[in-house]
């Protein structure tokens, strides 16, 4: 059983109306993994979540969880998910809408799980609050517990960081990691804010037009991402041509002179110095997952 992943999908397809919103999609996940699943709107990542979940059904293809039919009763009870919404009744509280789910799943210890989700999802003190009054990013949290209700072992989440403030993502981030490590549980989730989304996936996914065009591990974007030497000096524009002169990759984005593939800050320095040039500022870092991200969806020889 060490070599099953959580998520096997092959040549996976949807169409709706002749437009395939899936097309011939591939995907893995293995147990553990903190997935992050990213692409353009419209790109089929909501479908394809949707597919996992049985809330639709795919045209052809193959979907294994945990190394069986995705359809087999058995593996469904080990998935809990939030798509779109957490359903609740607006009107009843927190603890109430948990225990109608609880109760839905035929839970046997319903009043031990619901303080258990709660206590996850730092809501603890929150339960008897009506769902209608509680924040944006509470009623995530509020979803997040009811799809773990029943200790999934594969957690399926749709876009559940949008619309959050700076606060509330450090929350979400700090649950859906505590999940992973602490709950034994593996995650998909999807996002467009890609600089929360680096600070937790271990695994990436990028999907364009339904069929996934690169999936990789966090630690092989590391390798694989580009370095970036920022640069601020008086003058930008004659620093700029001076640089275009020596180096093939420099761009001006916004106060900065930004040099690519170039690992040798000292030479670049030396040389604008050597040219009338003094530096004020140096930074070298290297590109993050929304530059990568990109990158990668420029590219196309890989459509």
């Amino acid at each position: 059983m060490a070599d099953v992943n959580a998520i096997e999908i092959r040549n996976l397809s949807k169409s709706f109306r002749g437009m395939y919103a899936v097309d011939k999609l591939n995907m893995t996940i293995p147990v553990g993994a903190i997935y992050g699943f990213i692409g353009e709107n419209g790109s089929g990542k909501s479908t394809t979540e949707k597919l996992i979940c049985g809330l639709l059904v795919p045209d052809e293809g193959e979907i294994k969880l945990f190394g069986r039919d995705y359809r087999d009763a058995g593996v469904r009870v080990r998935v809990g998910a939030l798509i779109e919404n957490a359903g609740c009744f607006p009107g009843s509280t927190v603890k109430t809408n948990l225990m109608m789910q609880a109760i839905n799943l035929g839970l046997k210890n319903p009043e031990e799980e619901i303080a258990r989700v709660l206590k996850i999802v730092r809501m603890e003190d929150s339960q008897n609050i009506k769902f209608k009054a509680c924040s944006l990013g509470m009623k995530q949290r509020i979803g997040i517990a009811m799809a773990l209700l029943g200790n999934p072992a594969l957690l399926i989440l749709d876009e559940p960081i949008n619309g959050l403030d700076a606060d509330g993502m450090r929350i979400m981030r700090e649950i859906l990691v505590d999940v992973s490590q602490n709950e034994n549980c593996t995650i998909l989730i999807s996002s467009h804010i890609l600089g929360e989304l680096e600070k937790i996936a271990t695994h990436y996914g990028i999907i364009r037009s339904g069929r996934m065009i690169q999936e990789i591990t966090a630690e092989d974007m590391a390798k694989r991402s580009r370095v970036c030497v920022s640069i601020r000096v008086r003058n930008a524009d004659k620093a700029y041509k001076l640089l275009l002169a020596k180096y093939v990759n420099v761009r001006k984005e916004e106060e900065y002179l930004r040099v690519y593939d170039v690992e040798d800050v000292e030479g670049i320095v030396a040389y604008l110095y050597a040219n009338g040039q003094v530096v004020s500022e140096i930074q070298k870092n290297k590109v993050g997952l929304e530059e990568y991200y990109i990158e990668i969806m420029s590219r196309k020889e890989e459509q």
